[in-house]
């Protein structure tokens, strides 16, 4: 058999003296280690029958250490604390290397994970984390945002990535299927409709208006999700408003295409905020971002697709 390192005892038994040591009790260790006093009393013999000495002394109410014993427990809380401390740095380094973005599910899926692929060849050794969510509220423990709306006021940590437009959409299949030359023709058809609560959200009902069309539209299908909508018009189950820049992917496969040339380029932008001003990461992520949007032909919304 194979000596073990550092010529130390199972490290299951110096756990369990230290914790009974540190209690001077077989009960309240059991209870720290959600374990039954019977185990902590096991490795506890274990150790002393190892080490060939009494660490305890038993008595009926209970039991006390021996020298022995309190020599043990100082020598294995100094050990303990050391690698705690090696631990907690660890742990602070790991958190200090993390970024967090705040971001919609559409953005994240569409936009944002691409683009961070391409930033991790670059570098590698900054992690960034996500935080999804739709609910039109950027997250506040976030180092960062990327969020739809009007640029703030007060912009110094804010940038633009792009501005895109917005066009009817629908699967080649749809497209044959559905023959529309007018905004009537369209208004007419089976129209996904997504709901969301983000504010200034152009949805189809202030897209035909800002067309200057205000006929009836069909009401067909409704989601709550983006990423849902444009799947669900890859399906062929009706026309969806589509975001060109962060539907580019589907344009460029042609599993999506335009049904009308008409579009509606809305006031509101796709833009990053930086929250966390006092972290060098943070900062070189949100440069970066700022910087890839400005250069990348993805995320131009009046390529010619």
């Amino acid at each position: 058999m194979s000596k073990r390192p550092y010529d130390l005892p199972p490290m299951s038994a110096l756990v369990a003296f230290e914790a009974a040591a540190r209690h001077v009790s077989f009960i309240q260790a059991a209870q720290e280690l959600n374990v039954t006093p019977a185990a902590i009393s096991h490795q506890v013999k274990a150790l002393e029958a190892e080490l060939e000495c009494r660490l305890f002394r038993r008595h009926h109410r209970g039991v006390t250490l021996t020298e022995t014993g309190a020599y043990l427990l100082v020598a294995l809380q100094r050990g303990f604390e050391s690698m705690a401390d090696a631990t907690a740095q660890l742990r602070r380094r790991a958190s200090a290397a993390s970024v967090t973005i705040g971001v919609t599910t559409a953005v994240s899926s569409l936009w944002l994970t691409p683009r961070l692929a391409e930033f991790w060849k670059i570098h590698g050794d900054v992690s960034v984390a996500q935080i999804v969510s739709d609910t039109g509220e950027a997250p506040t423990e976030c180092d960062l945002s990327i969020r739809y709306g009007i640029l703030p006021h007060d912009s110094a940590a804010t940038r633009v990535l792009f501005r895109d437009r917005l066009m009817a959409l629908g699967s080649p299949t749809f497209s044959d299927t559905h023959r529309t030359s007018t905004l009537a023709d369209l208004a007419s058809v089976p129209l996904i409709h997504f709901d969301t609560p983000v504010t200034g959200w152009t949805d189809w009902q202030g897209w035909f208006r800002a067309l200057g069309y205000n006929g009836p539209i069909r009401q067909s299908h409704r989601v709550n999700n983006y990423l849902i909508a444009l799947q669900a018009a890859r399906d062929d189950m009706g026309a969806v408003l589509g975001w060109v820049a962060l539907a580019r992917p589907f344009l460029d496969k042609g599993q999506l295409v335009a049904l009308l040339p008409d579009q509606v380029e809305p006031r509101e932008e796709f833009h990053v905020t930086l929250h966390n001003q006092t972290s060098p990461r943070a900062r070189l992520v949100y440069d970066w971002l700022a910087s890839a949007a400005h250069g990348d032909t993805r995320s131009n919304p009046w390529t010619a697709f």
